[in-house]
């Protein structure tokens, strides 16, 4: 029976450990991807986290491109561009299946900039 970890979202340890293989396979293609694709040349794309189903099939990507900036093209360019993207993360892996991944935005840097702002009000400096 496996055990899911406490305070991690009910994920195994198995789900985090492929998400991380996967997460740091995606960063070291997504470096290179702008010489594949026109439209990404000059974004560099940060991979935050990859958050993988229970069957380990199906990878949900968190990606943010440096500086916030065409957040919304890059996830459509990356997902329009995800079975090339996953063909050379079969190259890298060596998994027992490869999984379909599916692009989303990272909230991350919006919840850091959030939090930034409210440690900057006045009534918070103050309890400080």
């Amino acid at each position: 029976m496996v055990k899911s970890t406490k305070g991690l979202g009910g994920l195994t340890q198995r789900q985090l450990r492929v998400g991380e293989l996967v997460r740091r396979g995606l960063a070291e293609i997504l470096f290179q991807w702008d010489s594949y694709d026109e439209n990404m040349a000059g974004v560099s794309i940060t991979v935050g986290e990859v958050r993988m189903s229970p069957d380990l099939k199906k990878a949900t990507v968190f990606v943010s491109p440096l500086g916030g900036q065409f957040m919304e093209e890059t996830v459509t360019v990356l997902n329009e561009n995800r079975r090339e993207i996953r063909q050379q993360l079969n190259k890298k892996l060596t998994l027992k299946f490869s999984p379909s991944l599916h692009f989303v935005p990272d909230p991350l840097y919006d919840q850091m900039d959030n939090t930034r702002r409210l440690f900057n009000l006045e009534e918070v400096k103050r309890d400080l």
